[in-house]
């Protein structure tokens, strides 16, 4: 036996993580069972430890920059002693404030916030003497950073992130020991990003501070054992007169290549009040790359179509002449025949945002451009110049957080096939550094998209490190009353919007994240962490039950049960139902809800009860528990009332109390057969809105399969496969897409109804994590499906589950990894427990 997919804190050798002491995780292979391991590294060896678990915690305090290599032996069932891993390794960052031996420095000017100012340019030389053992580029900004060394680019696209700077910064560790020579020239250029540019809906400025700083720290570590420093100080040159005049998040970028920094100043020494910290998450990264095809517009202009709709941006090669201008401008669709922006944007008087535009200046012969301070959603790109140009000059780069693929699905269902890879693109298009609404116009950091698609990112991704990252976002946004906030960070969010802080659905994000986390992770460190963050938003919640303001509590109700009702604030309520199911649309943000907040009462206080017992808080559990159960009856009072009774045709306000196991026998039963009338009535189409969406196929396929596979497989408005058939390669907004971009909500990358594909994971293929190394198997067969088959590379292993329609039955094929077992539930009554291995029943 052998331990493989070896990794520090869910990261593969990790450089530059401040993780006190770091767990190591391992996956087994070549055996059925672990019985003992063994890791080994320079200080520390745990000796011959009987244990099948595939994780262990470092338990020795670590320094700056120390970096640990490891390696991992493993014993099996049988306790014959496997061979070594792979070595493995992580790395510390800068771990202690007074490690920082580096300034902030900022351009030197003064800042007159209603301008907008070139990309700085900064610029240090220095020489190194000695034989380099290795060096590490620590560096972070209030802004947007690209760092080369020696014409190297050294730095991630769109670095540092994006945070609540006012209370976290984070840095980022580069490797750069292959790069230095004996003279050598350090280059950062430093642009507004999220920090001091447009965010939000409304391209809202200087939302964090106005003026851009950065913070540097090279460390040079000679084979003699001395360290040499090279740090930003008042040293450093710097000009504000390079090629990038103008860059922005969301409008673009304006460049004049014919234009090259002086770095005739010096650089102004600053400060910032946060100390950095690691983020712990995963880079962003350029992935997949595109070439399109070149068409001509009915105005004339030259048209790429890149085939997918993505979050990126471009690289071009030309030759020009001096002066010669691009314009490229970029969008998700096209009507016409023509570039369609207005889907995307918001104007009002003179102000348009997003532009999703580039500007170009040429210089005298070859051009080569690629995007640094931007990025964009989009399919097509227009290009209004006079420059020769071919669809093969241009190349269209996506641009997202590295995560890493861990779910596929796969079925009979072609249109099915294609929703399930158009939720992978818009989840990759929506996750750079924080999980946004969509890449175009608002690019918030939603609590409520997130949360809803918490379980459906973590079967397709490795996804716990970048929400570990978010998590932190969500906390560091909390509100003195305990309050979680609608979005994370919070730079941008229009003062309206205020009051629906709190919504359910959406602040409980900073419950339901680390909760769903555990189950699909066992990891009890970011219950831990954030424990007395949850527990502050549960009594927040808590005092809300009983209160009517703004609006008195729903005539009839039996006021010995108002105080268990929340009728408290305005909120989002189920949000974006179809506008033929609830005629408020998304106008009924304006009201309270109290079905749906006191449903959420009752989710959230179940949870933190459960979540208080996993870290022995028996108290607190108790007190939860007692909420819950105070708020279900509140509610099963609040549905005999007219306004919020169970006679309705909205979908949802009966999905969500079946879900969540609200009403009493009676109720529960009248619910059922009222949601399959509504369903009838309906066409059997979607009628759920934002928040029920991801929950009616559990709730129908509590009663019948069938009826959840006869409400997957509508291929009509409103329903999750009228988007491919429609030609969607992404996630749309509004279920009619390009149709409802004439007004309302109009993204076409948006991946909230991309939550069922959980659904095909954990029901349809019957793939649960049901604890430490064990898995539920039952799958659910039915509908039109003559085979579906899914494969999960979980935090224990892969694990594989599918079945296939014969002239015998129903086929099973179901994979185990090795040190695991399954509990196998099929519909014709099996129920065994196996372990390791293929299993054809």
């Amino acid at each position: 036996m052998k331990a493989v997919n070896l990794r520090t804190e869910y990261l593969v050798d990790p450089v530059g993580i401040d993780i006190p002491n770091p767990r190591v995780f391992w996956n087994c292979e070549g055996g059925v069972k672990q019985s003992a391991y063994r890791i080994v590294s320079e200080k520390w060896d745990t000796g011959r430890v009987e244990s099948d678990s595939m994780h262990a915690q470092y338990p020795l305090t670590l320094v700056s920059g120390e970096r640990v290599n490891y390696k991992i032996k493993l014993w099996d069932e049988n306790g014959a002693e496997g061979e070594w891993s792979e070595p493995a390794f992580f790395e510390m960052g800068v771990l202690r404030a007074a490690h920082w031996r580096a300034k902030w420095i900022a351009g030197n000017y003064k800042v007159n916030k209603m301008r907008r100012y070139p990309v700085d340019c900064f610029r240090k030389t220095f020489d190194c003497a000695g034989k380099i053992a290795r060096a590490r580029l620590y560096i972070t900004a209030c802004g947007l950073y690209s760092a080369e060394l020696n014409g190297a680019r050294v730095s991630a696209p769109l670095a540092p992130g994006v945070t609540d700077y006012r209370r976290r910064v984070q840095y980022r560790t580069c490797d750069v020991t292959a790069l230095l020579k004996e003279n050598n020239t350090l280059t950062v250029e430093l642009a507004d990003g999220w920090y001091r540019g447009s965010v939000g809906a409304w391209g809202i400025r200087n939302q964090y501070g106005v003026e851009t700083k950065f913070l540097a720290q090279l460390e040079i570590a000679y084979e003699d054992g001395s360290v040499e420093r090279v740090v930003t100080d008042e040293s450093w040159r710097w000009s504000n007169d390079g090629p990038i005049r103008f860059a922005d998040n969301k409008d673009g970028e304006i460049v004049d290549a014919r234009m090259e920094p002086s770095y005739a100043g010096r650089a102004k020494v600053t400060a910032h009040s946060v100390t950095p910290s690691a983020s712990n998450n995963v880079p962003v990264a350029e992935k997949e790359t595109f070439t399109g095809t070149l068409s001509v517009t009915p105005s004339g202009k030259k048209l790429i179509d890149f085939g997918q709709n993505i979050a990126g941006y471009i690289s071009f090669r030309i030759n020009a002449r001096a002066g010669q201008k691009l314009v490229f401008r970029f969008g998700e669709m096209l009507k016409e025949g023509e570039l369609y922006q207005k889907n995307i944007q918001l104007s009002m008087g003179k102000k348009t945002t997003p532009l999703q535009k580039i500007e170009y200046l040429c210089k005298e012969g070859v051009n080569e451009y690629k995007t640094k301070f931007a990025v964009f959603g989009f399919q097509y790109a227009e290009i209004d110049s006079d420059v020769e140009i071919t669809a093969g000059n241009v190349t269209a780069i996506a641009v997202c957080s590295d995560l890493e693929r861990t779910g596929w699905f796969e079925s009979s269902n072609a249109l099915l096939n294609s929703f399930t890879e158009a939720t992978v693109w818009s989840a990759k298009n929506n996750h750079l550094d924080i999980p946004t609404d969509c890449p175009t116009r608002e690019r918030h950091g939603w609590l409520g998209d997130a949360q809803i698609f918490a379980d459906t990112a973590s079967y397709l991704f490795n996804y716990l490190p970048f929400a570990r990252k978010f998590e932190n976002d969500i906390c560091d946004a909390q509100k003195k009353n305990g309050c979680f906030t609608q979005i994370a960070p919070t730079g941008g969010v229009d003062f309206y919007m205020d009051p629906m802080d709190g919504s359910a659905g959406w602040s409980d994000a900073g419950v339901f994240i680390p909760y769903r986390m555990y189950l699909n992770y066992g990891d009890r460190a970011m219950l831990a962490e954030h424990y007395d963050s949850m527990r502050r938003f549960a009594e927040y919640k808590i005092k809300t039950l009983g209160r009517p303001y703004p609006t008195a509590l729903p005539t009839g109700i039996n006021l010995k049960y108002a105080r268990w009702i929340s009728n408290y604030g305005q909120s989002y309520g189920e949000w974006a139902e179809p506008a033929d199911v609830n005629a408020f649309g998304v106008a009924d943000f304006v009201s309270p809800h109290p079905e749906e907040t006191t449903a959420y009462i009752v989710w959230l206080m179940e949870i933190t009860a459960e979540i208080a017992g996993i870290l022995e808080k028996p108290e607190d559990e108790a007190r939860y528990l007692s909420y819950a159960e105070k708020a279900r009856r509140g509610y099963r009072e609040l549905v005999k009332t007219k306004k919020h009774s169970l006679d309705t045709d909205r979908q949802a306000k009966l999905v969500r109390p079946l879900y969540l196991k609200l009403l009493d026998e009676t109720q529960t039963a009248y619910a059922k057969e009222r949601l399959l009338a509504a369903l009838e009535r309906y066409g059997w189409r979607l009628g759920t809105g934002f928040l029920s969406t991801p929950l009616i196929l559990y709730v129908l396929a509590d009663m019948d399969i069938e009826y959840a596979y006869r409400l997957l497989e509508n291929e009509e408005l409103p329903g999750w496969l009228s988007m491919p058939k429609a030609g969607a390669n992404t996630i749309w907004e509004a279920w009619e897409g390009p149709n409802n971009a004439q007004g309302g909500i109009g993204s076409l990358d948006h991946y909230s109804k991309g939550a069922v594909v959980e659904w095909l994971f954990r029901e349809m293929c019957g793939i649960r994590v049901s604890g430490e190394n064990r898995f539920t198997v039952a799958p659910k067969p039915g509908g039109h499906f003559t085979f579906a088959a899914a494969e999960y590379t979980s935090v224990y292993g892969t694990v594989k589950s599918g079945w296939k329609k014969t002239e015998n039955g129903w086929r099973y094929e179901i994979e185990i990894p090795s040190n695991c077992t399954a509990e196998v539930r099929l519909p014709d009554g099996t129920d065994k427990t196996v372990g390791q291995g293929i299993y054809i029943l």
